[in-house]
C-alpha cells in the first residue's frame, strides 16, 4: 500500500512518519508542495498515485487565521479540497485532519461525529468547509477530529515548560476544557485506521478530560517544578483576536467500530515529558527539569 503524507515536517506529520511500518510512504513538506496551488498538487499526486493520502498541512494559528481569513481558508478548505479531489480521480483515498474547534462548546458533554457543526472563530470554520468538501468522495474520505495537539518541540505543554524556564507567574485560563492529544497516539490511530480502510468521520483524542490550566498544573508536578505559580484567568482577562470553544472534548463513540481505544491524557503526558526530556542537550536537562 502506498502512502503520502502532505505536511511530513509539522508535528503530526513527523509523527506520522515515524509511527508508519512496511507500507510505501512518500512524504512532503509544505515547501515541497504547496496545497493552495491546485497544479503542484495534481503534479504530486498523479506522479505518486497514492492508495491513502494523509493531509497533515492546515494552517492551525487559531489567532492568525481570525487576522486573515482569505488565506485560512485558501490552506484549510480549498486546498484540502485540491488534495481530496486529486487523490480521488487516481482512485485513492483521502484522511483529513480536522478540529473539535467546529464546536462551538456550548454542549456541555462529548460532542459526538452527528452534532451540528457551529465553529466561533475562522480556523473552525475554515476546517469546517475542509470538511464539506473532502466528504464529497463518500467512502473515500475519512475525517479524523482531535484537538489541543502536542508533542516535543511544539505545543501548549512546550510553551508552558519554555516560559517556566524565567516566568514566577503564568496566567492559565480555567474556563475552557478538552482532551489534550499527544501526537505520537493521534498518529498512531491513523495508522490503524487507515489500514482498516475507515471512512467518514471520528473522532480521535486522548481520553479524558480536563481545563488548560488542570493541564498546566500536571505539567508542572511533571516536570518537578515548584517554584512558578499558576495564576488562574478567565477566557475575557486573555484577550485574543479569536474566541475559543469553552468545552470542546470529543466523545470516542465512533472509534467503537474499528474496536480502537485511547489511553488517558495523564499516561501520554508522562512519555512525553520522558520523550522530551531524552531529546533535551545536557545542558539543558540540568536546568528546570527535575528541579
Amino acid at each position: 500500500m502506498k502512502v503520502l503524507i502532505i505536511g511530513a515536517s509539522g508535528l503530526l506529520g513527523r509523527a506520522l512518519v515515524g509511527r508508519w511500518g512496511s507500507d510505501e510512504v512518500v512524504a512532503v513538506n509544505s515547501k515541497q508542495v504547496d496545497i493552495r496551488d491546485q497544479g503542484a498538487v495534481e503534479e504530486l499526486i498523479g506522479k505518486e498515485r497514492p492508495y491513502w493520502t494523509i493531509l497533515a498541512a492546515a494552517w492551525t494559528d487559531v489567532d492568525g487565521c481570525e487576522r486573515d481569513p482569505k488565506l485560512a481558508e485558501a490552506v484549510n478548505a480549498t486546498g484540502a479540497d485540491y488534495v481530496a479531489r486529486a487523490t480521488g480521480e487516481v482512485g485513492g483515498r483521502t484522511v483529513y485532519l480536522s478540529t473539535d474547534y467546529v464546536f462551538d462548546g456550548k454542549k456541555g458533554s462529548p460532542y459526538q461525529v452527528t452534532d451540528p457543526l457551529r465553529p466561533v472563530c475562522v480556523y473552525g470554520r475554515t476546517k469546517a468547509q475542509g470538511e464539506e468538501l473532502v466528504r464529497k468522495w463518500g467512502d473515500r474520505a475519512l475525517i479524523v477530529r482531535t484537538a489541543w495537539l502536542y508533542g516535543v518541540g511544539k505545543g501548549f505543554p512546550d510553551w508552558l515548560l519554555g516560559k517556566a524556564e524565567t516566568a514566577k507567574e503564568i496566567n492559565i485560563v480555567t474556563d475552557q476544557r478538552g482532551a489534550p492529544t499527544y501526537a505520537p497516539d493521534l498518529a498512531q490511530a491513523i495508522v490503524q485506521l487507515v489500514r482498516m480502510e475507515a471512512s467518514g468521520t471520528v473522532h480521535v483524542t486522548n481520553s479524558g478530560e480536563c481545563t488548560w490550566y488542570q493541564f498546566a498544573e500536571a505539567i508542572l508536578k511533571e516536570a518537578g517544578i515548584k517554584k512558578v505559580k499558576l495564576v488562574p484567568i478567565t477566557s475575557e482577562q486573555l484577550v485574543r483576536p479569536a474566541k475559543r470553544p469553552a468545552y470542546s472534548v470529543l466523545s470516542h463513540v465512533s472509534l467503537a467500530p474499528y474496536h480502537l481505544s485511547m489511553r488517558p491524557w495523564q499516561g501520554a503526558l508522562h512519555e512525553y515529558m520522558k520523550t522530551r526530556a531524552e531529546a533535551m542537550p545536557a545542558k539543558k536537562k540540568s536546568g528546570w527539569f527535575g528541579r
